[in-house]
């Protein structure tokens, strides 16, 4: 298995994308790509080529479900972990959002101190599903 090096991360709110990727910058030592929305992430995904994508469910232009979709159609970026990060915490929506491989769920709020720790753990399970 490879290291977590580089995330791309999609939110449409500008305050927690300054928050999370200034947090696993500095204490993750992660590169960080930053995207507004969904449709940005299709685009950045393939060029910057990320060990992990970290998606906002709800996003103007395209959600983060859509966005996810999208990325599994795409031979170069289907096979990358994505994990939602929302605020949706009943297990139904959570189960929902799961559904399917290499697929997980970072929850709002959360404390910027373990953030890296999570995401790197997140990563670590994900990265060891089999794709098929």
């Amino acid at each position: 298995m490879s290291e977590l090096r580089k995330i791309l991360y999609a939110d449409d709110e500008a305050d927690l994308r300054r928050i999370v990727s200034m947090v696993l910058r500095k204490l993750g030592g992660f590169e960080v790509e930053l995207c507004e929305d969904g449709a940005q992430a299709l685009a950045a995904a393939e060029r910057f080529a990320p060990d992990l994508i970290l998606l906002d469910v709800m996003m103007p232009v395209m959600t983060g479900p859509e966005a996810l979709s999208k990325l599994r159609e795409n031979e170069a970026t289907a096979g990358i972990p994505v994990a939602f990060i929302t605020a949706k915490v009943r297990p139904q929506d959570l189960e929902k959002l799961k559904s399917g491989k290499r697929i997980g769920v970072l929850t709002k709020p959360f404390e910027s101190e373990m953030l890296s720790d999570q995401v790197r753990a997140l990563w670590e399970e994900l990265s060891a599903e089999p794709m098929d």
